[in-house]
């Protein structure tokens, strides 16, 4: 059996999905009830709250763990999932983590997730680590004001990094927990293409059949927004990235292509098949 935490989100969903595909045992976790595909035994459970796993992980071989945004802030202590694992019978784990992990290592959200990363390698168990740069469903927060009134806002409209689509994340979580190959493995996972915010406003546009307008934001005006829905470090963290991207965040990742013998998806097939979210 494998459990996925986080699973009825932009990368859990399908990785539940393309698990219960492949004809195995799932058990889907999140804070909240929700539908899950056909065979799926779902689980309420909390995160932030590591031994009410206990139940949830007896007699599970492996684990996709994707962190809610609360525990990517200091003092969260989401190693103790490792641990509740490890005591569990759980043999594998694979950890969604973050490109900053490297390329920004002394960002306080990167501290946690690093110390994350250094428990598990340590754990005695199989273990792969997944490190995504920007997800295109961040794009996601954009719905409402294009539903509304078609613009896109958003900082830094010139400024790009090659964005990944979730499903390709979720593919490769899936090819991590099924092959014993990737054991040990630590991937960077980026879409095909350096792409900017008004950039993906004009893909969107174009999936529409419809104009949208760019408007700028300043970093203030994000963070504010931004900070609505995480912490406040994390936020800074990802505009840090998004504002002024480094060359390692700049340079697309050959890791979707060698674990799935296939490109990235680009950020336009991603608008295509999630457009009824801004209609």
């Amino acid at each position: 059996m494998i459990v996925v935490t986080g699973a009825t989100g932009n990368v859990g969903r399908p990785l539940t999905r393309a698990l219960a595909e492949a004809g195995r045992q799932v058990t889907a976790v999140s804070r909240h009830a929700a539908a899950v595909p056909d065979g799926v035994r779902h689980v309420a459970a909390d995160l932030a709250e590591p031994a009410g796993l206990k139940p949830v992980l007896a007699g599970a071989e492996a684990l996709f763990v994707l962190l809610p945004g609360d525990m990517h802030a200091a003092g969260a202590g989401p190693a103790s999932i490792i641990a509740e694992a490890a005591a569990g019978g759980v043999r594998r784990i694979v950890l969604l983590s973050s490109q900053g992990v490297a390329t920004r290592p002394f960002g306080p959200t990167r501290i946690a997730l690093r110390a994350v990363e250094g428990v598990l390698r340590e754990s005695g168990l199989e273990w792969a680590v997944l490190r995504p740069g920007g997800f295109a469903s961040n794009a996601l927060w954009w719905a409402e004001s294009i539903r509304t009134r078609r613009v896109v806002a958003a900082p830094f409209g010139d400024t790009g990094v090659p964005i990944i689509d979730p499903a390709d994340i979720a593919e490769v979580a899936a090819a991590c927990l099924l092959d014993d190959r990737h054991a040990g493995g630590v991937y960077e996972l980026t879409g095909p293409e350096v792409i900017t915010p008004r950039r993906q406003a004009e893909a969107i546009a174009a999936a529409l059949g419809s104009p949208v307008r760019f408007h700028d934001l300043t970093r203030d005006e994000a963070k504010a927004a931004m900070a609505r829905s995480m912490p406040a470090e994390l936020a800074e963290d990802t505009l840090d990235i998004l504002g002024s991207p480094n060359p390692a965040e700049l340079r697309v990742s050959l890791d979707v292509q060698r674990v799935l013998g296939r490109a990235p998806r680009a950020f336009s097939d991603w608008a295509a098949r999630n457009i009824a979210a801004f209609r």
